[in-house]
């Protein structure tokens, strides 16, 4: 049986701490950190290059979460992928169906915790100690936050380890498939839900007197063009494996048509 050995998990862990922003992009945001911090978790568990490499496409999928909070899910992937490697019924299918169940509901609380609470908080108090030019708040800030963060997210790290090995029981039980069901359903509902808060797409078109587009769609079916605009991207990437620069730069085209058509309206004002 492979059991992966504390230098690794606490290499593991040391790449997430220190890079899990690597390579950022607005397409990838933190998948590569997310990969790197996964990487010496599958070379152990793997022997051969083409065992690592399947499993390292398990972690080529988009991720992005508060990077504390968040250590919690990679902690949790690494006990899954050695669950997996020891032939537990685990597949990559499920750790990415947890993957985006949990990142989206920890991010929402990490924010919430360190964005809006914790690091005001320090910085609060940095700002008091700095009076008079002093550099004892900008060191307060610099100890405390670095200290609460290593030994916090190392803490996060190790109880998801711990959690991704109890899971498997549930995982690979007589309840598995609903309970792997539940858990895709929960990542789909949250990409869902980003979608629908973050995209609004309308329509200026109208026929003075006849018609108003955008208000007759809204009354059959209200952010009807975004829905179809979230489809249509899905459709290129998933269907015609188009990549997501290309998607996004097929989007513009559209846009820059619509707007010559009159079809969009960009707001612009000369």
């Amino acid at each position: 049986m492979k059991k992966l050995s504390k230098k690794t998990l606490n290499k593991s862990f040391l790449s997430w701490f220190y890079g899990n922003l690597t390579c950022f992009s607005q397409e990838h945001m933190q998948t590569f950190g997310y990969l790197c911090a996964m990487l010496p978790v599958v070379q152990e568990l793997y022997d051969t290059k083409e065992e690592q490499k399947e499993a390292l496409k398990t972690y080529s999928a988009f991720f992005n979460t508060e990077p504390q909070i968040g250590t919690l899910v990679v902690g949790i992937t690494a006990g899954l992928e050695e669950a997996k490697a020891n032939g537990e019924g685990i597949d990559g299918e499920t750790i990415n169906g947890i993957r985006a169940g949990l990142m989206g509901p920890l991010a929402g609380i990490g924010d919430s915790l360190i964005v809006g609470t914790l690091i005001p908080i320090l910085l609060g108090i940095a700002l008091g100690l700095s009076g008079g030019g002093s550099p004892l708040g900008a060191i307060f800030y610099i100890v405390v936050w670095n200290a609460l963060m290593f030994f916090g997210m190392k803490f996060a790290y190790a109880k998801g380890y711990e959690m991704g090995g109890k899971a498997v029981e549930l995982l690979v039980g007589e309840q598995a498939q609903a309970i792997r069901d539940s858990i895709i359903m929960v990542g789909t509902m949250v990409i869902g839900a980003v979608a629908a808060s973050w995209i609004s797409i309308s329509t200026s078109f109208e026929i003075p007197g006849i018609i108003t587009l955008q208000s007759t769609l809204d009354q059959i079916y209200p952010k009807l063009l975004s829905a179809v605009t979230v489809i249509f991207c899905w459709w290129l990437m998933t269907k015609k494996k188009i990549s997501p620069t290309m998607v996004m730069l097929i989007l513009v085209v559209i846009a820059f048509v619509g707007v010559l058509l009159g079809f969009f309206d960009p707001g612009l004002s000369y």
